[in-house]
Order: C-alpha cells, then structure tokens, then sequence
C-alpha cells in the first residue's frame, strides 16, 4: 500500500474547509476519503506520528544528510555502514548505548531520499 501524498491531503483539507463536500475533495485529489476523515478529527500523518519513536532528532537528521550530500561532492560518497555508524556516535553522544536496528540506514534514506550517494565507482589511478 503506497502512502498518501501530504500535498493532495492537505489541498483536500483545505477544499473541505472551504465547504467543498468529503466525498467530493477526495474524488478531486485522489485521497481515502477515511484518511481525511482521520486526519479532520486530528490524527497526524504517519512521519510525524512516530517522528517522537526515532533515534536521532529530526534536525539530526537533516544535518546527517547535508553531511552525506557533501562527502559525495567532495568524490567521497560514504557507505552505508559508514552512515549507520556515524548516525551511531550521534546516538552515543547523546547518552543513548543501544545500538541502532538492522534497517536503519533503509529508513534513514527513505526519510532523506537527497542522501542517496552514487554507486561506488572504480577510479583510474593510471597517469
């Protein structure tokens, strides 16, 4: 099942809010008409809803993926256990020892799709 698009959510919310019908918002932008039904009643999406169970903030995260961005500029892309680990040490430095799961990098690059480094290459080392 594919996630809703926040965008077409929050234009249907705000046809509902202009007296446009549920029913109606929903055929127009393609959205559950129980999502929006939910989300009237004041349920959150789904990032923010768990945002609060993540291991690192979300301004950590940010920062985790300016940082990945840059070492790929600099022709250094970083690993994804280079990534876990360094997301790692930010946990450590906060107090926090238990380690992160197994699919953490997956959801960290789902949640930051800008961070996706390109395949490692081989280089040329000849002159």
């Amino acid at each position: 099942m594919t996630q809703p698009d926040e965008d077409a959510i929050f234009s249907a919310l705000t046809d509902i809010k202009n007296g446009t019908s549920q029913r109606k918002a929903a055929q127009r932008w393609g959205v559950s008409r129980t999502t929006l039904q939910k989300r009237l009643k004041g349920s959150q999406p789904r990032c923010e809803a768990y945002e609060s169970l993540q291991r690192l903030s979300k301004e950590q995260e940010l920062l985790l993926a300016q940082w990945v961005q840059v070492q790929d500029q600099l022709g250094l892309p970083p690993t994804h256990d280079q990534i876990k680990e360094f997301a790692a040490r930010v946990v450590r430095a906060g107090g926090d020892s238990q380690p992160l799961g197994k699919r953490w990098v997956d959801g960290f690059l789902r949640r930051h799709p800008e961070a996706r480094t390109a395949k490692g290459k081989t280089t040329d080392t000849r002159c």
